[in-house]
């Protein structure tokens, strides 16, 4: 998926800055169909989109210098310490602009993620890297991706979603997903839009690999340990 929507309250009639202005790179992005194939700048502000709390669940204030994205898509439910992970995920960032060729624990800023000390669960996260395909549709890649993205967020137990800007020498880019649980996320994988947008990108990438993790957080400490997923385990619940 490669998704990002309008922080909440945002204008979405001026989705796109006018030819004649420069846009700072630090601010919020618009990203859509439009800007994806007409680039005006580069990007440097990555913030990462979380999908909204279900309309039960009271959103906490979290104060950070480059507030997160959300969906307009809620979730219909999140456990306790999953809610813990996404108040956390709103300071989620990458380290340097040479994420998208780095580990995956050394590309993002786990040791500022910090949890409950008597919270303990585990989470599923895939990892996409990719290169587009010179050629390639960008607007309709969009908008399969936007369809797959809120009808996961429906389905229940995406809590984030991260997608980078493509390197401009390599052309390479990392995206994650972290899932309640590997069943949540296979459970997305058999959804219509998602195999839209799977068929999509199957003719869209030059390169597209796929990595799983586990994100681990233990009892008794605060942060958040990457491990590397074993096959066929059942990760979160």
């Amino acid at each position: 998926m490669a998704i990002l929507l309008q922080p909440p309250n945002e204008d979405r009639t001026s989705a796109s800055v006018g030819h004649d202005q420069e846009r700072n790179p630090h601010e919020p992005p618009a990203f859509n169909s439009w800007s994806l194939t007409n680039p005006e700048s580069s990007v440097l502000y990555l913030p990462p989109l979380l999908s909204s709390l279900p309309p039960n669940v009271e959103a906490s204030v979290t104060r950070t210098e480059r507030p997160p994205l959300v969906t307009e898509t809620h979730l219909p439910d999140i456990d306790p310490v999953s809610l813990s992970l996404h108040k956390a995920l709103h300071h989620f960032s990458p380290l340097s602009g040479g994420y998208a060729s780095l580990p995956y624990d050394q590309a993002f800023n786990w040791s500022d993620l910090r949890l409950p000390f008597d919270e303990e669960r585990e989470w599923y996260a895939v990892v996409f890297r990719s290169k587009r395909k010179p050629e390639s549709d960008s607007g309709s890649l969009y908008e399969a991706d936007r369809e797959a993205h809120e009808e996961a967020v429906s389905n229940g137990g995406l809590i984030m979603y991260w997608y980078g800007v493509p390197d401009p020498e390599t052309g390479l880019n990392l995206a994650t997903c972290i899932w309640q649980s590997r069943r949540h996320a296979i459970a997305a994988n058999s959804r219509p839009r998602h195999i839209r947008a799977m068929k999509l990108a199957a003719v869209s990438y030059e390169i597209y690999g796929l990595e799983r993790y586990r994100l681990v957080k233990v009892k008794g400490e605060s942060g958040i340990q990457v491990e590397g997923y074993k096959d066929g385990s059942e990760v979160g619940w």
